[in-house]
């Protein structure tokens, strides 16, 4: 009987080495999860986040984009049931020097481990044929997709906000009989 305690206690040690050795060379020869970039909906984050009320045609999101993966992320759009079309806009100075909003081509780049702010005169993403009025305290959830096709979902508060007039470049959109909306600083 000792002999067999024993003899059962060296394959026991021997069984957990190999599978010590095992477990070793099983990790060096697989990625592990932390040396591939996590998706970008899983490393963005927004702060601050807000949408300008109206009573209707348009409105824009804003707030603190942070990137806290190790790869750029790339945001190509942006939905919310508030509005029936949304854009990714940036505001650009024309040829005559006005300062304009227009669509950002290419979608918003946030660096890994960099933050982009999304505020009024400047990038923003924009609602247009709101879905009914925006009221100060009411939330609006959206949600962003980046180029590796992740999501990210948030909701902002509406607040009052006025601010100086700026243009849009007219590329067909209807932006009813104004093509000023007050959303500059």
């Amino acid at each position: 009987m000792i002999t067999r305690t024993t003899t059962a206690t060296r394959l026991g040690i021997l069984l957990a080495a190999a599978a010590v050795a095992l477990t070793g060379c099983a990790s060096t020869t697989d990625s592990s999860p932390s040396d591939s970039p996590l998706p970008a909906g899983g490393t963005v984050t927004i702060s601050d986040a807000w949408v300008k009320a109206a009573d209707s045609g348009m409105s824009a999101a804003f707030g603190e984009l942070t990137n806290a993966g190790t790869a750029d992320a790339t945001i190509v759009s942006i939905s919310s049931d508030a509005a029936t079309s949304l854009q990714l806009h940036e505001t650009v100075e024309n040829d005559s020097g006005d300062m304009v909003m227009q669509e950002k081509e290419g979608g918003f780049v946030i660096p890994a481990g960099g933050t982009l702010t999304l505020e009024p005169g400047g990038n923003h993403f924009m609602l247009m044929d709101l879905t009914e009025p925006l009221v100060a305290g009411d939330d609006v959830s959206f949600t962003v997709t980046f180029s590796d096709d992740s999501t990210y979902e948030f909701t902002a508060p509406v607040k009052d906000y006025s601010g100086a007039n700026e243009n849009y470049e007219d590329d067909g959109m209807d932006m009813g009989t104004d093509s000023d909306m007050d959303m500059g600083n």
